[in-house]
């Protein structure tokens, strides 16, 4: 096995490699494996804490008190390199081989269905101002950095300035237009405009969302 190369990491990141590779370590073991002292370790193991990248539990010794061993959370994942979008590109670029357009209108579709059950319920019983702060909750909750704000009666306009599928909304516009579609159904009575995107190039999405009149 090649050993990690040292010099082309920070402290705090050969911690977080040592981690990912040799599983729970105690201070003591980072000390040594760093070559660094004790207190220094401590101090960038406090930090990662601090960030909940890391986390400690006590194992018992044959002699002597417990000693804490350090482990990675689940929030550290996003420390490490992903391929998520390139996989999910090679998976839809299956599914277009094999069944076409109308296969990732599917999917597509399929994904929009799925969250609104999960949403919809969040809905349900709040005026049209909470629903649209709610609809920013869940885009922020799924990593879009949305805001929103309201421009006049039943006007309102939500950005969002991060886009986690870029990539795959850049080559499949399905998703783009799923998303419109995600957002008129949670929002119930409602128009909803995109007039910028991420994935056309735009700064960010912006969304002009108005109630609809009960009369037209």
């Amino acid at each position: 096995m090649t050993p990690i190369d040292q010099s082309k990491l920070s402290t705090r990141e050969y911690i977080m490699q040592l981690l990912k590779t040799k599983g729970e370590l105690s201070i003591k073991d980072l000390s040594e494996a760093l070559g660094i002292t004790v207190m220094a370790v401590s101090r960038h193991i406090q930090s990662l804490e601090r960030d909940n990248h890391i986390t400690s539990k006590k194992i018992r010794q044959s002699m002597g008190r417990p000693t804490a061993v350090y482990c990675l959370t689940d929030h550290s994942r996003g420390f490490f390199p992903v391929k998520y979008q390139t996989f999910s590109l090679e998976l839809l670029e299956e599914i277009e081989d094999h069944f076409g357009e109308v296969g990732i209108e599917q999917v597509f579709e399929g994904r929009k269905n799925k969250m609104v059950k999960q949403y919809d319920s969040h809905m349900q019983g709040q005026d049209f101002a909470d629903r649209v702060s709610n609809l920013a909750n869940i885009q922020n909750e799924n990593g879009y950095m949305a805001e929103w704000e309201q421009i006049n009666e039943g006007e309102f306009v939500l950005q969002e300035h991060n886009c986690p599928i870029e990539q795959v909304a850049t080559k499949y516009q399905q998703a783009c237009g799923c998303e419109l579609q995600l957002f008129e159904s949670l929002l119930g009575n409602a128009e909803v405009k995109r007039t910028e995107c991420l994935a056309d190039g735009g700064q960010r999405c912006t969304y002009q969302i108005k109630k609809r009149d009960n009369n037209n």
